[in-house]
């Protein structure tokens, strides 16, 4: 049987004993949301980085109207580069060019998990794929969905969307997953909780309402209108072909 375990921030990761796992990677206010989406309108990859520094370094190996640098530090907007967020980069020029894509947590979530077996890209957008596809996937490897947090604490919004995928999963082969307690709780959350809800009510939420990004958390809070489920692999996130 398969076990199936949810981590509650990045930081809860062991990075020494990945190869045999299959690691599914959740930032839903921003991150994962905002790479399903350009991923959608056209961008052909997106590569995560560390940081500004080290995107404004990897961009120096492309051409300039090849990529958009895009992402965050903090919460502040970093000059020069696109807004992080899912709406805002869905308006850029995307059609046939890389993103080269920052933020405080899930970009540094998703290189954490780099040295698993597979990495898939997780959503509230894409959920119910992401738990089919592992469905589909997985013989009798272990799953870990990764919840980025916020600057190493847990968050209500990567929990909600972890559970989710625990729900897809079992609801489709409940007899073929192995929860842990943290996977029972995670889905139990799900089930009793609404994501608009949830994620207005988060305290990355509260603080993006504050910023007049109400907008792009209602979007993020949107459940299945995506059948994407991109993978991270040598350190490129694409959507299978």
């Amino acid at each position: 049987m398969r076990k199936l375990h949810v981590l509650f921030r990045k930081e809860d990761l062991d990075v020494s004993r990945l190869e045999d796992k299959i690691v599914v990677v959740l930032d839903v206010l921003f991150a994962t949301t905002s790479i399903v989406t350009v991923l959608e309108h056209g961008a052909t990859e997106v590569i995560p980085a560390i940081d500004e520094h080290e995107a404004r370094d990897v961009a120096q190996n492309f051409v300039d109207d090849s990529y958009l640098l895009a992402g965050e530090n903090a919460f502040r907007f970093i000059e020069g580069f696109a807004l992080p967020t899912p709406i805002a980069m869905s308006r850029e020029a995307l059609a046939g060019r890389r993103v080269i894509y920052c933020t405080t947590n899930g970009t540094v979530a998703l290189r954490r998990a780099e040295a698993a077996k597979r990495v898939f890209i997780g959503a509230l957008l894409n959920g119910n794929a992401v738990a089919q596809e592992l469905n589909r996937q997985t013989g009798n490897e272990t799953v870990l969905i990764l919840c980025a947090g916020t600057k190493g604490a847990f968050n209500l919004e990567d929990f909600y969307g972890a559970g989710k995928i625990v729900d897809g999963l079992t609801r489709e082969r409940k007899n073929s997953w192995e929860l842990t307690d943290a996977a029972i709780s995670a889905a139990g959350y799900f089930r009793r909780a609404a994501a608009e809800e949830c994620l207005s009510a988060s305290a990355v939420g509260r603080l993006m309402k504050e910023m007049g990004l109400e907008q792009e958390v209602k979007y993020a809070a949107q459940e299945d209108r995506s059948h994407l489920v991109p993978t991270l692999c040598r350190g490129r996130i694409a959507s299978p072909t």
